[in-house]
């Protein structure tokens, strides 16, 4: 884009989305729920449930419907604002599907077998499929859930970047906030957008890593060199923004720690150093700061203190989630609303690119 005196105008847009999978923890909120709030005062944002990048693993479709609205409320409830972004439910905009199938006849199948993800999860899929195979003949007796989620590896697993290829680029996005884990994805992105560009003529933006002012990564609690994640069977392992405050103190109490009684930010330290890094993420203050305000206190201390933190954030949160959640209609009309003003953009997006390559 140019200005009248062709000085480049920077763009402003941003796009990310979340999965329905499950229910949000303190992680979530940290590691990419409280950036999107911040980013949402700077730039013109694109939010979106990502409920067709849910449908790789097989999920009951009441727990999807249900999850898609849980997740919904909850962001509204962590102060995602429908009046300054545009928050929707992915499936709602079918710009996306439509772009992702032209895209993945633009993508290389090398680059797609490449993608670090697939790989990752193909493994552990097949590794469960031969753990299991001895009960094969028994499979009517299998959970449906389990055959499906966890032996299936799909081709829509195979294709998941292609379309995170295409939420991207149908907003011409030129920022996306991710983790670490998801920089080959936009690498991905990219690519294509340069592929399609040079082929045609200038259509897509080439989106740019954005760098979180406020993120933190947040590791499980009972295991505190691994990442919090949802899919852990043990509920002490997280903080869900859904407990109650007297969850929340138990859980800090039973944390991981060690046995020398410093409170100092070390990878010797994990324990301790990951409830430091909570502290200072809710605190919105550096580690190191934390690390000197807690000096001279004891474990015991220091947890009771982060309790009284984590307590007091995370209640309002869940409060006004319990409220949230209780109107279904309320939710689904700002679903609706957030859907028309994507597909404002989207479906401008999906007929200059059907011009291009000739179907339209």
């Amino acid at each position: 884009m140019q200005t009248t005196n062709d000085t480049p105008k920077e763009n402003k847009i941003v796009y990310s989305a979340i999965q329905p999978t499950n229910i949000v923890t303190i992680g979530n909120y940290l590691g990419a729920i409280k950036n999107w709030v911040a980013l949402q005062y700077d730039y013109d944002c694109f939010y979106s449930v990502a409920d067709l990048h849910s449908l790789t693993v097989y999920m009951e479709p009441a727990t999807l419907r249900k999850n898609i609205l849980d997740l919904y409320a909850m962001l509204l409830a962590c102060g995602i604002d429908t009046n300054k972004v545009s928050f929707f439910k992915q499936s709602s905009v079918v710009e996306h599907s439509q772009l992702a199938w032209v895209l993945n006849c633009y993508t290389y199948f090398g680059e797609a077998r490449r993608m670090t993800q697939f790989k990752e999860k193909s493994t552990n899929a097949f590794t469960g499929f031969i753990q299991q195979v001895g009960d094969v003949f028994n499979i009517k007796e299998r959970n449906t859930s389990t055959v499906v989620g966890r032996d299936n590896v799909n081709v829509g697993l195979f294709a998941y970047p292609i379309l995170q290829a295409a939420d991207i680029l149908l907003y011409n996005a030129g920022h996306v906030p991710i983790g670490a884990d998801q920089k080959q994805h936009l690498e991905l992105s990219r690519n294509l957008a340069e592929r399609f560009n040079s082929r045609y003529s200038p259509t897509f933006v080439v989106p740019e890593v954005l760098i979180p002012k406020v993120a933190a990564k947040i590791n499980s609690l009972d295991e505190p060199t691994k990442k919090m994640s949802k899919s852990n069977t043990n509920p002490n392992s997280m903080i869900l923004l859904i407990d109650e405050d007297d969850v929340i103190v138990r859980k800090i109490k039973r944390a991981v720690t060690d046995s020398d009684g410093n409170i100092e930010n070390s990878d010797k330290k994990p324990g301790i150093s990951n409830l430091l890094k909570i502290y200072s993420a809710f605190m919105d203050c550096k580690v190191d700061n934390a690390v000197a305000e807690m000096q001279g206190k004891t474990y015991s201390q220091f947890k009771s203190i982060l309790a009284d933190v984590v307590v007091s954030k995370i209640r309002p949160i869940r409060e006004k989630f319990v409220e949230l959640r209780a109107d279904k209609q309320y939710l689904q009309d700002c679903m609706d609303s957030g859907a028309e003003k994507a597909k404002l953009v989207a479906s401008k997006t999906m007929n200059k690119v059907y011009r291009k390559i000739g179907i339209q």
